[in-house]
């Protein structure tokens, strides 16, 4: 069984996402076409784009970019990309970090391309 994030872990988790999207998010006026987003469920948070389908604009496909999961008996980050397989693997270079922040870090630098290419 894996417990979910306490509610002042998930604040904090909250905060540092706002500062990221405040620097990764595309301009305003971009928002239609392209977006970015996150997703908090149990002990992981997903970062994904938004973006209309190719075939109906109508329709927005949110494409995933990285995952943190939290193992509390660890007290650490696991650090995730998401493979052109379209399953979760490991970041090798920082499979696991202390903070959420280092996470949010490494993920902004993308220093190979595995989260936004």
């Amino acid at each position: 069984m894996t417990l979910a994030l306490t509610e002042l872990e998930r604040k904090r988790c909250e905060k540092a996402l706002a500062d990221f999207m405040a620097r990764r998010r595309p301009l305003p006026h971009l928002h239609s076409q392209l977006d970015l987003g996150y997703k908090m469920e149990g002990q992981s948070i997903e970062i994904f784009e938004s973006r209309p389908h190719w075939k109906d604009a109508g329709v927005r496909q949110e494409s995933p970019v990285a995952k943190a999961t939290f193992v509390r008996t660890q007290g650490l980050w696991k650090v995730f990309w998401m493979r052109a397989d379209l399953k979760w693997h490991n970041y090798e270079p920082k499979a696991a970090v202390n903070t959420f922040k280092e996470f949010l870090g490494a993920v902004d630098r993308d220093e190979h391309g595995c989260f936004f290419g």
